[in-house]
């Protein structure tokens, strides 16, 4: 029975079809990951419930904004058709339609409350987080770069600046797809997948903005004010966002990433970086990069 299986012949189909499987298996697998790309008209790909909540809110007024901007397109062609001045050489005197007073007073009133409604709801959301935070991280913007304090037993703090092209090949980041131009940073906020995170925002000289739009998130660092937000990032992967608060000559390379691993890399890249952030900054790329080769390569 074993020799006739090892003998069988499968049909080109079949292993078309399982090859298919396998890589959507083992692509499922691998690290997510997201970044702004050329032409994108949608956001990005969420990372984290909030941002599901965001992206859904954003698709359900699509409903409302769609009919209304072509209702109104339409209106405005019947009245300049309609009403033009060959078409009507004696404008027309009427003053007033009690019908159509109601119609565009109620009509805009009941859209409104269609979207204050969720859109409170999800406000209040983002300020109340559903757990208490297990790490909390304190970012602070300078002109041009940020500082990180991991608030831990043992404090770890370090500087996290754009990365220029010829330090590269140094910290083993040449691969522009995973480390892409203006975008990549030195060192990486490195935090654990599906933990509690609360991010302590601040600045050093002018105001700032924290925001990473595939987890959600977005606040203003204020020199001598210190401003909360939360994420619980559900996918391990590289993340990126930026400053989105003009600050300076630089602003447009004051990039921010956020690598989300497993627990047990966070915790080990944790212990070993408090005495070697960039040898630990490398054990812990060469570690992700290589799980995500063979979830990719499929072995």
């Amino acid at each position: 029975m074993r020799n006739f299986l090892a003998n069988a012949k499968v049909p080109a189909s079949a292993k078309f079809l399982s090859a298919c499987a396998a890589i959507t298996f083992f692509a499922g697998t691998s690290a997510h990951a997201d970044q702004p790309k050329d032409w994108e008209t949608t956001f990005q790909a969420p990372a984290t419930d909030m941002m599901r909540q965001i992206e859904w809110f954003g698709n359900y007024t699509m409903w409302f904004i769609v009919p209304i901007t072509i209702l109104v397109l339409l209106l405005l062609a019947y009245c300049i058709v309609r009403f033009r001045a060959s078409a009507n050489p004696v404008p027309s005197k009427t003053s007033h339609n009690t019908l159509i007073e109601v119609i565009w007073t109620v009509g805009p009133v009941v859209i409104l409350l269609c979207l204050a409604i969720p859109s409170f709801q999800l406000l209040t959301a983002q300020y109340t987080p559903p757990e208490e935070a297990k790490l909390t991280v304190k970012a602070t913007g300078n002109q041009w770069n940020w500082d990180y304090e991991y608030q831990t037993d043992n404090t770890l703090s370090f500087n996290s600046a754009i990365l220029q092209d010829t330090d590269r090949a140094a910290a083993g980041k040449e691969d522009r797809k995973a480390y892409p131009r203006l975008l990549a940073v030195d060192n990486e906020l490195v935090v654990p997948v599906n933990t509690m995170t609360r991010v302590l925002v601040t600045a050093t000289d002018v105001i700032h903005s924290f925001a990473m739009p595939s987890f959600g998130i977005k606040i203003d660092a204020v020199p001598g004010r210190t401003n909360e937000t939360w994420f619980k990032a559900e996918k391990e992967g590289l993340y990126y966002g930026q400053c989105s608060q003009l600050c300076g000559k630089d602003h447009a390379f004051m990039p921010i990433a956020i690598r989300v691993v497993s627990d047990a890399q966070f915790k080990t890249w944790l212990a070993a970086a408090k005495t070697d952030l960039p040898g630990a900054n490398k054990t812990l790329m060469a570690e992700v990069d290589g799980q995500n080769k063979v979830a990719a390569a499929g072995n």
